[in-house]
């Protein structure tokens, strides 16, 4: 049975492949910056 030891330079390394990952994905879809976050805005509908 092998070990691989997994460091923290390894870990670094792949969070950042997962980082760029996420903002080349984020630049295909400019129109998400438009829309409304709805899960921050306080709630303001109708109350029963």
């Amino acid at each position: 049975m092998t070990l691989t030891v997994y460091t923290i330079e390894m870990a670094y390394a792949h969070m950042r492949q997962l980082q760029e990952l996420a903002n080349r994905s984020r630049a295909h879809q400019p129109s998400a910056a438009h829309k409304v976050d709805r899960t921050r805005a306080p709630r303001t509908g109708k109350r029963r």
